[in-house]
C-alpha cells in the first residue's frame, strides 16, 4: 500500500534576522546572480582560501567576482555561445569556483570531470557532452586530457590555470588564465549583468557525470533551480538549527561531485561563508586544525577513518582515557534510547571537561556540524562522534536531485539510522515496492542525450531513486539499501549488503569489505585487512610484514575470522557471512574499484574476483 506523500519542511518559521538570506536564495534567478549579489554585499571580506608557500592566503569576494566576469567575457570572445559546454578538470582550488561561475556567466554549461579520470573517461565525457572548451589546472592533469581531445576532435580551446604554454597543440587554441583575467572589470560586469538577466532557474547549469558504481557515467542535467533549491533547503537547516555567523567551510571532496559542488560551494555562497580548500587526504587532519572550519561536508569513509584514528590515540593514552571514552559512549547510548539518568551526570560533566575538548580541538574547536553524505553512514560511527561532543548530520541524496534530498536535524531529533526529513521544497513518498520517490524543483530535467534512461528514472514528475526505505513517525527517511544492490538469496530473502559491509569495517582488523550472495544459499565476503592492524599482528607473532604472505597463514586468517564472527553475532541468520576470501589489494580510485566519492564499484570488484567468490561456494 502506498504511504502518504510527505510534504516539504517549509512549514518552519525562519528567524527574522536571517530571513533575508533565504529570500535572496528563493528569489535568485540563477546561480551567478546569487553569487554577484553576495559579492556586492561582502566586498573586500575574505571568500576563498588556500595554502601557498606554507601559509593560508585568501582572496576577497570582490576580487573573485571581477575574475568571474572577466573570464566570462573572454569565453565569449573565443566564440562560445549560449548553451555550449565547457569542461573543467582541476583539483579543488579557488580557480575551480571562479571558472565554474565564469562558464555559467558566459551563458555556457559547466562539465566538471574527476582528476582521477583516465584518457578513456575523458574521451567519453568530451564526446558525450560535445564540450567546445576545457579548463585544466596543471601539467599532470593535462596529460590524459590531451589524448582524449585528440581522439574526439571536438575541443577548440584549452585554458590553462597554471602556465602550460609549452604544451600548446595544433588541435586546439591555448589560452593562459592570467591573460584572460586582465581587462576592464567594470565593463565585463556590465556585460555579464545583461546576459544573466536572461538565464532562468529552469536552464541547465551543469552536466554532472555520475561516477558510476556500474556502467558508463551519464550526464545529469542539473538546472540552476535544482542547485538553488538545495541551497535554500540546506541554508534553512543551518539557520534554524545552528544560526548563521561567520561560517567557514573546508572543501575536501572533489568539486566535480554533485555533493561538494552544491554543499561545499554553492551553499557557502548562498549564506555568505568563506571556503577554504584542503591540501588533500594526507594533510586533511592538519588542515582542519589550521583553518578551524565551522561546517564540514564529508563522505562516511573519511569519518570511519577519523574514528579509527581517534580511538587508537585514546587507547594509547592509558586506562583513564579509555574509561572516559567508554563512559562517553555509554552515556550517549543511554541518551539516544531515552534513558537520561541522574547518576550519569557527574561522569558526563567530567568527560565534558576532559576528553571532549581535546577531540573538538582536533577539528579546530569551532565545528557546528559535520555533514555525512554520498553513501550510508554506519550509525555506530555517527553515535561515536556525537558521544565525543561533535554534531554529525547524515544527509541523503543523489546527483539526479541536486543532490541533497534530506538531512538530519537536531530540532527534529538526531537518529543515526535515519537520514532525516526532506529538505525545504522536497516531496518524498514510498512506492509499492519500497522505492523512495522524490519530487520538487531539485529534480534533474534528465540525462544528457539519453532519453531512454530519463524516461525510466523520471515518471509522472517523480524521480525514482533506486533506493529502498521507509518514513518513520517523525517524518525521517530510513534507507535500507540500493534497489539494484539488494542481495536476493536462493530462498528469496532480501539482504542489504551495505549494512553488512558497514558492520564488518567497524572491526579493527578489517579496512574494506564487499559481500555477495545473490541467488546463492548464503552470504560470502571479500575482505581487505587493515594494514596497521596487520603490521601489529605480524610483530606480535614474529612474522615479516608482507600482507600477501600473511594472508596465506592460517593463524592470520583465523584472526580475521574472529572479527567476522564478532560481526555475525549481531546479524540475522540470513545476513551472516559464512565464508570469506582476501582481496589482492585495497579497493581504490586508482584501480577503479572505488568511485571518487569512495563507494565501492561492485561490478569492477566482481569482475576481478569472480572466480575467488565462486570458490567460496564449492566444498
Amino acid at each position: 500500500m502506498h504511504s502518504p506523500t510527505l510534504p516539504h519542511s517549509a512549514r518552519t518559521v525562519v528567524n527574522p534576522a536571517d530571513h533575508q538570506l533565504l529570500q535572496d536564495i528563493d528569489g535568485a534567478q540563477n546561480l551567478v546572480a546569487l553569487f554577484l549579489k553576495r559579492a556586492d554585499e561582502k566586498g573586500d571580506a575574505p571568500f576563498l582560501g588556500h595554502k601557498a608557500g606554507g601559509q593560508w592566503v585568501t582572496q576577497s569576494w570582490r576580487s573573485a567576482a571581477e575574475q568571474v566576469c572577466l573570464l566570462a567575457e573572454a569565453l565569449r570572445r573565443m566564440g562560445l555561445e549560449d548553451g555550449d559546454r565547457v569542461a573543467l578538470v582541476s583539483e579543488n582550488r579557488p580557480e575551480w569556483c571562479i571558472a565554474d561561475l565564469a562558464i555559467m556567466a558566459a551563458g555556457c554549461i559547466t562539465v566538471p570531470t574527476y582528476t582521477t579520470n583516465t584518457r578513456r573517461d575523458h574521451a567519453h565525457i568530451l564526446d558525450n557532452s560535445g564540450a567546445r572548451a576545457v579548463f585544466v589546472s596543471n601539467e599532470k592533469l593535462l596529460a590524459p586530457l590531451v589524448g582524449a581531445i585528440g581522439q574526439t576532435g571536438l575541443v577548440e580551446h584549452v585554458i590553462g590555470i597554471d602556465d602550460l604554454k609549452r604544451h600548446q597543440s595544433g588541435s586546439f587554441e591555448y589560452h593562459d588564465w592570467t591573460t584572460l583575467i586582465a581587462g576592464d572589470a567594470a565593463a565585463a560586469r556590465s556585460a555579464v549583468n545583461d546576459r544573466i538577466a536572461h538565464i532562468e532557474r529552469n536552464e541547465t547549469a551543469c552536466l554532472i557525470y555520475t561516477s558510476g558504481t556500474g556502467g558508463a557515467p551519464r550526464g545529469v542535467m542539473q538546472h540552476h533551480g535544482s542547485i538553488l533549491c538545495n541551497v535554500a533547503g540546506a541554508a534553512e537547516v543551518l539557520i534554524e538549527d545552528f544560526g548563521i555567523k561567520d561560517e567557514r567551510f573546508l572543501s575536501f571532496l572533489p568539486l566535480s561531485h554533485a555533493y561538494e559542488h552544491s554543499g561545499g560551494q554553492y551553499l557557502p555562497i548562498g549564506v555568505g561563508a568563506e571556503i577554504f580548500y584542503s591540501e588533500g587526504l594526507e594533510k586533511l587532519a592538519s588542515n582542519i586544525e589550521e583553518t578551524r572550519p565551522t561546517i564540514m561536508v564529508v563522505v562516511p569513509r573519511l569519518f570511519e577513518v577519523l574514528r579509527t584514528r581517534i580511538m587508537k590515540q585514546i587507547e594509547k593514552q592509558g586506562k583513564v582515557a579509555n574509561i572516559m571514552m567508554d563512559a562517553a559512549l555509554k552515556i550517549a547510548g543511554n541518551s539516544k534510547e531515552g534513558r537520561k539518568r541522574l547518576r550519569d551526570r557527574p561522569m558526563d560533566f567530567l568527560v565534558e571537561k576532559t576528553l571532549r575538548p581535546k577531540i573538538r580541538q582536533k577539528f579546530g574547536g569551532r565545528i557546528k556540524a559535520m555533514v555525512s553524505g554520498g553513501a550510508p553512514l554506519n550509525p555506530e560511527v555517527g553515535n561515536f562522534f556525537d558521544a565525543m561532543g561533535l554534531t554529525m548530520l547524515q544527509g541523503y541524496g543523489q546527483t539526479e536531485a541536486g543532490p541533497v534530498i534530506s538531512c538530519n536535524r537536531p530540532k527534529v531529533g538526531l537518529k543515526m539510522d535515519t537520514v532525516g526529513p526532506p529538505l525545504r521544497g522536497v516531496e518524498v513518498k514510498i512506492a509499492e515496492d519500497g522505492e523512495i520517490l522524490v519530487r520538487g524543483e531539485l529534480v534533474m530535467h534528465g540525462y544528457w542525450r539519453n532519453d531512454a534512461e530519463t524516461a525510466r528514472t523520471l515518471q509522472d514528475g517523480w524521480l525514482h531513486t533506486g533506493d529502498i526505505g521507509h518514513i518513520d513517525p517523525k517524518g525521517r527517511i530510513k534507507i535500507t539499501d540500493r534497489k539494484k544492490d539488494m542481495i536476493v538469496n536462493d530462498k528469496g530473502d532480501n539482504i542489504a549488503p551495505q549494512k553488512v559491509e558497514g558492520m564488518l569495517t567497524l572491526q579493527p582488523e578489517i579496512a574494506q569489505a564487499m559481500v555477495s550472495g545473490d541467488k546463492r544459499p548464503y552470504v560470502v565476503g571479500l575482505i581487505v585487512p587493515d594494514a596497521e592492524w596487520a603490521l601489529e599482528w605480524a610483530r606480535a607473532n614474529g612474522e615479516k610484514f608482507d600482507l600477501a604472505a600473511l594472508q596465506q597463514l592460517p593463524a592470520f586468517k583465523n584472526a580475521v575470522r574472529a572479527a567476522v564472527d564478532r560481526t555475525n553475532a549481531d546479524l540475522s541468520v540470513i545476513e551472516k557471512v559464512r565464508q570469506f576470501a582476501f582481496a589482492d589489494e585495497a579497493f581504490t580510485i586508482e584501480n577503479e574499484e572505488m568511485t571518487p566519492s569512495m563507494k565501492i564499484r561492485r561490478h569492477k570488484i566482481r569482475d576481478r574476483y569472480q572466480d575467488r567468490i565462486d570458490g567460496l561456494y564449492r566444498g
